[in-house]
């Protein structure tokens, strides 16, 4: 049987990632995915800095997003109904856009063909073994067994690669419970503005609002899965979400729901997770690369894509390259996982949100606009206590796609 070098299982951000920076290498991939794309993905749809600056890294580009929109700040509710604006720089590029998943991960898709990558859809993992040579034997649904010297798993928190290993299988449900709807017919702010809500029943999570174009948003929230809340309580929590008054008054009189609400756990353990297991990776929501405190995952997927790559095109001994995957996460992330954390204490109570933006609102401009480049992840979380980091433009980097032609003008509105 045929040996291939490079099998990635998983076609969203991370597996298009590691693709497309393991053909720049050159090296043949197989890029398998059970679904057939266009699919929709159950996500909030928001990009952070970091997911804006790994897309421009891949050569992604957002032209190629129909409803891609650019956002240049946030507008924050604390617990005690005070909002706050925070904007992001302008006129240096992109810190932050929504992307609805359906367009974007197809779009990923078309930039792994165009990269070369032998791409093969609505093709499942059903079995996996580590053969005594380290070579993996994958069996996909429709194509058999595949024989490989490098596997990227990148299919998900349920991710049925690991699942075939026989590893990990602790009954793990994720850190957090999220839900979200598509709503039409916005004509209050929410329809230019990217809103975020504190809610005290919702704290350490949130709501938001993510707009797209033509009077359409993202509307969802998560919330922490710490044992106190029942899926009962999520469900109801859901369904009282659109009529709370400063969220009906964002939405407009006119807002429906559009289609039906999806739920869906957010893994974010990424210093416990299992990285590797002999010649396969674990990248995106398969390693737990959340951001714990805020959910989001495409920046993170994209980033483990990516370091996945760089792994296996050092070359040596899946040992090696193992090693070598786990040192580049760690150096990465699990820092910025563990400051948010202790971040995430501090916003679980009331006092702790409303007194965090509170210090923000009287921080000035500057501080507002640096604030906000933070939450968008424009600098790692932790920076400040890992100084191998550090570099010259701290917070004063352009933003990604700062030579992207017509950016300005596809802008969700201004909050200067």
């Amino acid at each position: 049987m045929a040996v291939i070098d490079t099998l990635v299982v998983g076609a969203g951000p991370a597996g298009v990632a590691a693709t497309v920076a393991l053909r720049r290498a050159g090296h043949y991939v197989l890029l398998v995915d059970k679904a057939e794309f266009p699919r929709d993905k159950c996500c909030g749809d928001g990009l952070t800095t970091l997911a804006l600056r790994e897309l421009e890294i891949l050569g992604f580009d957002p032209a190629t997003v129909p409803d891609f929109r650019t956002v240049d700040g946030a507008v924050l509710r604390a617990p005690s109904g005070r909002t706050l604006k925070v904007p992001l720089p302008a006129g240096e590029g992109i810190y932050a856009a929504v992307a609805p998943r359906l367009e974007l991960d197809a779009a990923l898709v078309r930039l792994a063909v165009d990269a070369g990558a032998d791409v093969r859809l609505g093709h499942g993992v059903k079995t996996a073994a580590i053969a005594a040579d380290g070579t993996a034997a994958i069996g996909v649904d429709g194509l058999g067994d595949v024989v490989a010297r490098h596997v990227v798993a990148a299919d998900g928190m349920w991710s049925p690669t690991r699942k075939a290993l026989g590893i990990g299988g602790d009954g793990y449900l994720g850190e957090w419970h999220a839900v979200r709807q598509y709503v039409t017919g916005v004509t209050g702010p929410a329809a230019h503005e990217l809103i975020v809500w504190f809610d005290d029943d919702l704290l350490p999570g949130y709501a938001w609002s993510f707009p797209l174009h033509g009077g359409r948003v993202n509307v969802g929230f998560g919330v922490l899965r710490d044992g106190s809340r029942t899926g009962k309580d999520v469900r109801d929590l859901w369904a009282g979400l659109l009529d709370r008054p400063h969220v009906r008054s964002a939405l407009g009189p006119a807002a429906e729901p559009a289609g039906r609400h999806l739920a869906w756990p957010i893994p974010a353990r990424i210093d416990r997770a299992t990285l590797a297991h002999g010649p396969v990776l674990f990248t995106g929501d398969a390693a737990a690369a959340t951001d714990v405190m805020t959910g989001e995952g495409i920046g993170q997927a994209l980033l483990t894509g990516r370091l996945a790559a760089a792994a296996i095109a050092a070359r040596g001994h899946d040992d090696a390259i193992a090693e070598r995957y786990r040192d580049l996460v760690r150096t990465e992330l699990v820092a910025d996982h563990r400051a948010s954390v202790l971040l995430g204490r501090v916003l679980r109570h009331r006092r702790g949100a409303d007194a965090a933006l509170t210090i923000v609102a009287h921080s000035g401009t500057w501080g507002r606009r640096n604030f906000a480049r933070w939450m968008f992840e424009d600098e790692p979380r932790a920076i400040a206590v890992t100084p191998r980091r550090w570099h010259r433009r701290f917070l004063a980097r352009p933003g990604p796609y700062s030579a992207f032609p017509g950016h300005a003008g596809r802008r969700a509105g201004s909050l200067r």
